[in-house]
C-alpha cells in the first residue's frame, strides 16, 4: 500500500510539498466554486494556498491520509488535489473522498477519474468498506462526480457552517 504514490489513466498522485503552494494559488483565482469549501475568502490567494497545503502536510503526519497533488501526465502540471480524509461526522468516523481542481482543469473528467481512483485504492487496501463525499447543497458538479463514483445522497447535515449533502456508497447506512 502506497497511498502517496498512485497513478491513473491521466493523472499522477503524489504528496504535496511546500513547493506546490505557488502553483496551487491559481485554484483561488476566477473560481466561482470557492463558496462551497467553507474557506475564509477575505484572505488573499497566497495565504489560502499556504493554509491548504500546510493542512494536507499536517494530515499526512497525523492521519496518514489527506489530499494528494494531481499531476496531469500530458503536461506535468499540478491540476488539482484529491484524497481520502478521515472525518468525524455525526459522532462516527467516516472516510471522505474529496477533490478540488483548478478552473483550467474543469470539464476534462479528472474529478471523476481521481474520485474513482481514491475509492478503488481505499477499498483494495482496506481503508474502509464504504466512503462518503461531503458536498455543499449547491455544488451540482461535485454531486455529479459522486454519482459517477457509485454514490447516492444519504442525508443532509451541517458541516463547517454549511448546508451539505452527504453522498455515500449504497451500502452505507448512517447510524
Amino acid at each position: 500500500m502506497n497511498y502517496f504514490n498512485q497513478e491513473s489513466e491521466n493523472l499522477i498522485y503524489r504528496k504535496l510539498t511546500e513547493a506546490d503552494i505557488e502553483s496551487w494559488t491559481a485554484f483561488f483565482k476566477d473560481n466561482d466554486r470557492l463558496a462551497f469549501l467553507g474557506l475564509d475568502l477575505a484572505k488573499d490567494h497566497e495565504t489560502l494556498s499556504k493554509e491548504w497545503v500546510w493542512k494536507q502536510l499536517d494530515r499526512y503526519e497525523t492521519q496518514g491520509f489527506g489530499h494528494l497533488a494531481l499531476i496531469e501526465k500530458a503536461s506535468g502540471n499540478l491540476v488539482g488535489m484529491a484524497g481520502i480524509i478521515p472525518r468525524e461526522l455525526n459522532d462516527k468516523l467516516m472516510y471522505e473522498i474529496g477533490y478540488s481542481f483548478k478552473p483550467s482543469a474543469w470539464g476534462k473528467g479528472y474529478a471523476t477519474e481521481a474520485a474513482r481512483q481514491m475509492k478503488r485504492f481505499g477499498l483494495e487496501n482496506g481503508v474502509a468498506d464504504a466512503f462518503i463525499s461531503i458536498i455543499h447543497k449547491d455544488n451540482t458538479a461535485s454531486m455529479n462526480v459522486a454519482r459517477k463514483n457509485g454514490m447516492e445522497m444519504c442525508f443532509e447535515t451541517q458541516f463547517m457552517g454549511m448546508d451539505v449533502f452527504v453522498y455515500g456508497d449504497p451500502a452505507y447506512q448512517p447510524k
